[in-house]
């Protein structure tokens, strides 16, 4: 049995707690989610002080780099290890490890030490997120279980624009320290109320988990980050390091592709490779997120130390590239849905972004508000068009065996791309401001103490200088930025050039079904490919009921049944054939009288009969019941185009419990006055 589906055909409120607990435990679960979310993006408002405290610009990237490439290694890891040994003891570990390098970060001396300490809150973020999740699943009744999971897409959305403006206003009115420091009371709330409040799961699913490919990849990325990062800056590019790294780097990647094809379960298939969508599509989400995390990472830093604005501000500034992902992230999905295209969107969104990252490169001193937002909300609108669609696309072409790991590995391309993109950026940032600041200064009378060294390693010392030669400075900052910018165009450009070789294969039912929060950053939860679909259904299903209800599944199956006769049918079926009246009245939120009518016309039909106050399911009963949940089965798989459960045992499965999952809920009240 999946984990997802274990014994929810028959979750109850007695099962979860009551309707109050499963409440507090969700709220746990987003306080959660939001930590890890936040951290993506909190920070970037707050590195330019945080520089200005600890010093080392050149390695203001790593701040950013450790946390996500901490959490994208670790991803896989969590996902299988809480399948294999319980959820609930593997989610308290990842909030600990989490809150401990939180304090751990507020505690550093040096930036090293918060590099060090980034690294590991991300691996504990990596759990949060995953965990999460999962948890949902197997706390939350299916028939509700869509909209709680969607709501995670709107934490996603929160965290995005709530993260550099909180940045922001903790630098400006506490310290850079309480970025990390908030986490803990709230992180502590979230551990304690899991801790007495979620269940412990009963039931376990074994995994062969692939340790030595997850060490091999995310030791083969960090080489390459490193040496880009290193590169030109620390160490010469001819130095035996940078030559070192590279070499690890290409020897690790050749180990990791010789261990995958061992593993019995790869952390990255190499069959995924052989489908040119998936690969195509991991191509393009490597190049956005490069220009989404990179531009996160140093826009801030160009509003705080060239335009002089405060922390906060420099949050409200990056508000219009939000508000644009948001917008074309949700519109897109919507009207895939509706026309069943998607090629069209990434080949617009890269060139949107090809041509914002342009526009960038023109910033100056003296550039309008106005025009700064709109150059940010360029930006925005392009990375809303293809990163949710991307895994869209990915999930559409994908075979059933490999649907939930193409899923999770669109979303790790994506923030390795950020990865590599914060630390390409900053190392060409770091080259190209050193030698401007040596032209800059050169000749010029300097305070005492001042030098080009100590401009580019903390730009709070800039305050230091006289008005005119300030300027000078400022502008090596500016002619600094314009090559970041710049040399991220190519990047753009080659993704745009990539969506023209994207296949387009006709859209699946369940692509209807996106998640808002694979479009904003958020990483993917590691699904199975039968929990993937599950997700989906759930959310069509939940739609179709609302349209159509009980009534039409009685029209299907020949019942000849009003809805509310058919909820009381379904309800009985699922509580052993006998309930008291009074009992189901109060579950279906009805009085006795208005619910009697219902009632009264199973009676007639034989499928009921009245034992004192309780009411009794029939043989016929029964067997109408049957009927009905297989119209329920059927209308699943018409939901389920595309995918084959004849070929798939677990997907079959599926539909049997789903298909008596989803009616009969006290939640279906809505709808059996239709």
């Amino acid at each position: 049995m999946f984990p997802s589906m274990r014994d929810t055909s028959e979750v109850t409120e007695a099962e979860t707690g009551a309707r109050g607990g499963l409440v507090i435990i969700y709220a746990a679960l987003m306080l959660a989610i939001l930590l890890a979310a936040l951290d993506q993006t909190i920070v970037s408002t707050a590195l330019p002080t945080i520089v200005g405290d600890l010093g080392g610009l050149s390695h203001l990237s790593w701040v950013v780099t450790a946390y996500l490439l901490a959490t994208t290694a670790s991803a896989p890891l969590w996902g299988k290890l809480g399948d294999q040994y319980g959820r609930k003891l593997l989610f308290q570990a990842a909030i600990v490890i989490f809150l401990i390098g939180s304090a751990l970060c507020g505690l550093s001396r040096n930036m090293p030490e918060l590099i060090a300490f980034r690294a590991l809150q991300g691996l504990g973020g990596g759990g949060l997120m995953v965990l999460a999740q999962a948890i949902v699943g197997d706390v939350v009744p299916p028939r509700e279980r869509g909209k709680y999971q969607g709501a995670f897409g709107a934490v996603f959305g929160v965290s995005s624009v709530a993260g550099p403006l909180l940045g922001g206003f903790f630098v400006d009115n506490l310290s850079w320290r309480w970025v990390f420091y908030v986490n803990l009371p709230i992180g502590i709330i979230a551990l304690v109320t899991i801790a007495f409040a979620l269940p412990a799961s009963a039931s376990r699913e074994a995994h062969k988990i692939d340790y030595m490919g997850t060490v091999l990849l995310a030791a083969a990325a960090t080489c390459v980050v490193l040496l880009t990062s290193w590169g030109g800056t620390t160490y010469a590019w001819s130095s035996p390091v940078i030559i070192g790294l590279g070499v690890a780097a290409v020897f690790l990647a050749v180990a990791w592709w010789v261990s995958a094809g061992r593993a019995a379960e790869p952390v990255l298939p190499r069959r995924l490779f052989r489908n040119p969508v998936f690969s195509v599509g991991a191509g393009i989400s490597f190049a956005a997120g490069f220009a989404m995390f990179g531009a996160l990472a140093f826009l801030p830093l160009y509003l705080q130390v060239v335009r002089g604005v405060s922390p906060t501000i420099s949050g409200v500034y990056l508000l219009p590239m939000v508000l644009g992902l948001l917008v074309t992230s949700v519109t897109s999905g919507q009207l895939i849905s509706r026309l069943g295209r998607y090629k069209v969107y990434p080949i617009i969104g890269t060139a949107l972004v090809a041509i914002a990252l342009f526009l960038l490169s023109t910033l100056t001193e003296t550039t309008s508000s106005v025009v700064l937002s709109l150059y940010f909300f360029v930006l925005g609108l392009g990375l809303g068009l293809v990163l949710q669609v991307l895994v869209i696309a990915v999930q559409n072409s994908t075979d059933y065996a490999d649907l939930g790991t193409a899923t999770s590995s669109v979303t790790f391309f994506r923030t390795i791309g950020g990865s590599f993109g914060v630390a390409i950026f900053g190392s060409v940032f770091s080259n190209r401001l050193a030698t401007e600041l040596a032209a800059a200064l050169h000749g010029a009378s300097l305070p005492a103490g001042f030098n080009p060294a100590a401009a580019q390693a903390n730009p709070a010392v800039l305050q230091k200088l006289p008005a005119a030669l300030r300027a000078d400075v400022l502008h090596a900052y500016v002619v600094s930025f314009h090559a970041v910018f710049l040399g991220a165009v190519p990047v753009a450009l080659a993704a745009f050039v990539l969506t023209w070789f994207l296949r387009e294969v006709p859209l699946r039912g369940t692509a209807a079904a996106s998640d808002i929060a694979e479009g904003l950053g958020g990483t993917s939860a590691e699904r199975s490919s039968a929990e993937e679909l599950e997700r989906a259904l759930l959310r069509l299903a939940d739609v179709d009921l609302r349209k159509r209800g009980y009534a039409r599944l009685a029209e299907a199956c020949g019942l000849g049944l009003p809805a509310g006769s058919c909820w009381v049918l379904a309800r009985l079926a699922k509580r052993g054939g006998r309930q008291v009246g009074t009992e189901l009245a109060r579950e279906a939120g009805v009085t006795m009288e208005h619910g009697r009518p219902y009632v009264d016309k199973l009676v007639d039909a034989g499928y009921v009969q009245r034992d004192d106050g309780v009411l009794v399911l029939t043989p016929a009963g029964s067997a109408a019941a049957d009927r009905l949940f297989a119209a329920g089965r059927e209308g699943l798989e018409r939901l389920l185009s595309g995918w084959s459960p004849q070929q798939h045992a677990d997907l079959a499965k599926m539909l049997d419990q789903l298909s008596r999952a989803l009616l009969g809920e006290s939640a279906d009240e809505r709808l059996i006055a239709r």
